[in-house]
């Protein structure tokens, strides 16, 4: 994709609503040559692919946007080798063996475990960027969304909290490599930082298979490399070390693929919580009145974040690819078609929403969104993102009740992505 067909892309996701709506009502699905796949925009519509994943399989979930230069490549070969299968791009029995111990790892009963530690660093971080002499202006983004989320993801693991900022900045340098278009030298500064988190991953995935704690990080180790002696099937070449008499052992494939796993369910554990986190209170404060209730009446916080989840998710749309022929709204799509479910394009469905372009989170009744997912596929950390998002208007709007936007509230700049939308930077005064 040259720097031309980059530049329609961003606008187009920097703003994809207007092409939603004309999807929505176009007759059957709409094919957007940007996207290289058939958008799917109605709620209905997006449910049915979500119910029937034998038939829109998850294998491209998630396809970059950009190639590595030659230069970043190389540093990339330096890392754990060819990206793995993970919970996002499996099917059938394999997705869930994937996605069996993030779903005991992120039980009610374990979110709710991690909520005081989540709430005190909310406040650490919240001291921070309005300490007395730092003024009445700050970067949200910057100073507490792109912190906090990865912070809290990396309690949960069992990780070192000395370790979370290269995790939260290995975590954007691999979204930036793999989907904008960087000069040469950010290339290689971007695919030094995914190696590095590679790296330190694999340092965990060793120690917690000799040591277990009780962690996520312990628990997927185990779950995903029990120790029986078995070799992982994927590398024939491991049978050597296990024949050698080193069954306990991690073999190469194993580590790789838990390398993989860890390093997704990162990205989706902090940065999708780091976007939900801009975009709800961005549309908060470009709401004034609707920021003033639910610093007056906080019991309305639940209400808030599902509005806000429903009109500007974080995750606009993952792709599904079709495993056989198939009718999809009146469109016939051969084996091997791209779609592009959009998640986004469905919260604002007129047909199940009334008023869906307006952020009201008084709304009557208020209809299931899918900002979440749905079906096999639905996020296991739908709970702890809510979560750490009702920790976080809470303690805004008790401590912050004059919370606005700095500037022209209209002049945020979102970020060219449908996976982790959100404003670029967040200036806040109160």
């Amino acid at each position: 994709m040259d720097r031309q067909q980059h530049a329609r892309l961003d606008e187009l996701m920097r703003d994809p609503y207007p092409l939603y709506a004309r999807a929505r009502r176009a007759e059957g699905l709409t094919y957007v040559p940007e996207f290289g796949a058939w958008l799917v925009a109605r709620d209905a519509d997006v449910r049915e692919v979500l119910r029937r994943p034998n038939v829109f399989s998850s294998a491209n979930a998630v396809r970059a946007d950009a190639t590595p230069s030659a230069a970043a490549q190389a540093v990339l070969g330096l890392g754990t080798g060819a990206r793995r299968r993970v919970v996002i791009t499996a099917d059938g029995p394999a997705h869930q063996r994937l996605r069996t111990p993030i779903v005991r790892g992120l039980t009610p009963a374990r979110v709710a475990a991690v909520l005081p530690y989540a709430a005190e660093r909310a406040a650490a971080l919240a001291d921070a960027f309005a300490a007395p002499g730092r003024g009445r202006r700050t970067d949200v983004m910057g100073a507490y969304a792109m912190h906090l989320p990865g912070q809290v993801i990396g309690h949960i693991l069992g990780f070192d909290p000395a370790d979370v900022p290269l995790i939260v900045r290995g975590g954007h340098s691999i979204e930036r490599l793999l989907f904008r278009p960087l000069p040469e030298d950010e290339q290689i500064a971007a695919a030094h930082d995914m190696v590095a988190l590679q790296r330190l991953l694999e340092r965990y995935v060793r120690d917690r298979h000799t040591a277990p704690r009780d962690d996520l990080c312990s628990e997927m180790v185990a779950s995903l490399a029990p120790d029986d002696g078995e070799p992982d099937e994927a590398d024939p070449a491991d049978d050597a070390g296990h024949a050698a008499g080193c069954p306990h052992e991690l073999t190469v494939g194993q580590r790789g693929e838990l390398v993989s796993h860890l390093q997704n369910f990162l990205l989706a554990g902090h940065l999708t919580t780091t976007a939900l986190i801009g975009t709800t209170l961005l549309h908060l404060l470009r709401h004034p009145a609707q920021w003033k209730l639910v610093c007056e009446e906080p019991e309305r916080i639940p209400a808030a974040i599902e509005e806000a989840a429903r009109f500007d998710t974080a995750l606009q749309g993952f792709r599904r690819v079709t495993t056989r022929a198939v009718t999809l709204a009146g469109t016939e799509l051969p084996a091997g078609a791209e779609v592009l479910v959009g998640f986004g394009a469905a919260g604002r469905d007129e047909g199940r929403y009334a008023r869906p372009d307006v952020f009201d989170i008084t709304r009557t009744p208020v209809a299931r969104h899918i900002a979440f997912g749905l079906g096999a596929h639905a996020c296991p950390g739908a709970l702890l993102a809510r979560e750490q998002l009702r920790l976080t208007l809470e303690l805004f709007t008790r401590r912050f009740p004059g919370l606005r936007l700095a500037g022209d509230g209209a002049a945020v700049r979102m970020r060219p992505t449908l996976i982790h939308r959100s404003p670029e930077a967040l200036y806040v005064t109160w």
